[in-house]
């Protein structure tokens, strides 16, 4: 990581900006703030101090204002960069001062309190922020424990934040990222959500994830069920743009009774199981008003269990400041009563894996199984799915014989796991790493020409 440095905004004539003493550029010419450039002279800092100070005159220029945070410079050719300006694209903005996001407000303005430790300038803003006739935003920063709005230029990078797959289609959301990236050129980081089954046809091509990977098909017809049954005795069907565990059934079949079993969680998040003497009257009683198409069938696991209830296991990985993956959180989910997954919506309990095994060796093979599974995963995700992937959420089993699997990957994965207290540490570590990150990506794009200045 590149050293960061305190800024100063001076009264001094004409447009100009020292850089610390320690640096030494050839000539520069331009200084960069986001997508936003000024001619400007260029000077290694007189008075031999560590910090960068710029003239009033230049940071009105680029609308530079932020002197509380210290920052990276990028030299390319003739440009100098001062930030990075990171754009935090998301919607469902209220129009209330204290809660621009409604409950999401908390979770944006930790993100945003990082500046300091990460060495960059993030902001909020949705497609309603922009002016497009003069390249600006007028996005949301968080300081001094209040939601304040600033005028920025186009960012250097943009991390997508946006809340659901719904808002993710509409027309706007999607104009505005074709812009950014077709016509600025600015790199997009986390664009949208995994598709069950994409994500698992494209990882099943290789062959240091299909270890991981339990059998999968589209739900096409009743004999893909049958054959799944018949070598696993349960399966589960999932819709193929679901999480949070919705929409999950899971169906057995007990060869002695010659009965079949569906358990899932009603509309009314009630647990259901019910027995049916054939799989078609099954799938006709509960999937009667559902389209099919939409859904996939996967293999059951006979999992690991504490107190005879299932556990699995939520991993997350992001990338660090030197584009490498790292394991930042890994915490064990315990099913609730009679509930077929683990999400804590349904009874489901967060415990850390010391809490879950007594043994030392074991906590230590559990965890290194699940981060070796984590980072292979994250590697094949990013090499064989598209845009640029900075974060994963996996839920990942362990089988009775020690096997790791992968249910589900998530690229904006949900945070419940980190209301235990002993995983707190680690929830900071996400969000720092997602800047950190961003850091890294704006160094890349300015000095390998990935984006653009306009």
């Amino acid at each position: 990581m590149k050293n960061v440095y305190p800024v100063e905004i001076a009264k001094l004539q004409n447009d100009i900006l020292f850089y610390p003493s320690e640096l030494e550029f050839a000539a520069i010419e331009i200084v960069c703030f986001g997508q936003h450039s000024c001619p400007a002279a260029v000077k290694q800092n007189p008075a031999n101090a560590q910090k960068i100070v710029l003239s009033e005159s230049l940071a009105n220029s680029l609308r530079f204002t932020e002197t509380n945070t210290p920052l990276h410079l990028f030299a390319d050719k003739n440009r100098l960069h001062i930030g990075p300006l990171v754009g935090i694209f998301s919607s469902g903005f209220t129009g209330f001062h204290n809660k621009p996001l409604g409950e999401r407000s908390h979770f944006f303005s930790q993100l945003l309190s990082l500046n300091t430790e990460t060495g960059c300038i993030p902001f909020v803003f949705g497609e309603q922020h922009i002016n497009w006739d003069d390249e600006t935003i007028h996005g949301f920063i968080y300081e001094e424990n209040e939601w304040k709005m600033n005028d920025f230029p186009l960012p250097n990078v943009i991390y997508d934040r946006l809340p659901n797959r719904r808002t993710e289609n509409q027309s706007g959301p999607k104009e505005v990222k074709r812009k950014f990236q077709k016509l600025y050129r600015i790199p997009w980081y986390n664009p949208g959500f995994f598709n069950k089954w994409d994500v698992y046809e494209r990882l099943s091509d290789d062959e240091k994830a299909l270890p991981y990977l339990p059998e999968t098909y589209p739900l096409s017809s009743f004999s893909t069920i049958e054959h799944l049954l018949s070598n696993y005795r349960q399966v589960f069907i999932k819709p193929v743009h679901g999480s949070l565990g919705l929409g999950i059934h899971q169906i057995l079949y007990d060869k002695h009774e010659h009965m079949y079993y569906c358990r899932y969680t009603n509309e009314k998040e009630e647990t259901k199981l019910q027995r049916f003497s054939s799989l078609e009257a099954l799938m006709n009683h509960v999937f009667r008003n559902r389209p099919l198409e939409n859904l996939i069938v996967q293999q059951g696991i006979p999992l690991m269990r504490s107190e005879k209830r299932p556990v699995d296991f939520r991993v997350h990985t992001n990338k660090n400041n030197q584009d490498e993956w790292q394991v930042t959180a890994i915490a064990a989910k315990v099913a609730g009563s009679g509930s077929i997954t683990t999400h804590v919506k349904n009874g489901g309990v967060i415990k850390t894996i010391q809490e879950l095994f007594e043994d030392h060796q074991t906590i230590l093979e559990i965890e290194q199984k699940l981060t070796k599974a984590a980072l292979t995963l994250s590697e094949s995700i990013e090499n064989h799915l598209d845009g640029i992937i900075a974060e994963i959420g996996f839920d990942l089993g362990v089988d009775k014989h020690g096997r790791v699997w992968m249910f589900e990957a998530n690229s904006k994965p949900g945070r419940s796991i980190f209301s235990h207290p002993e995983l707190q540490e680690f929830e900071l570590l996400t969000r720092k790493m997602s800047l950190d990150y961003a850091v890294y990506l704006a160094g890349q794009s300015i000095t390998h020409a990935i984006g653009g200045i306009k």
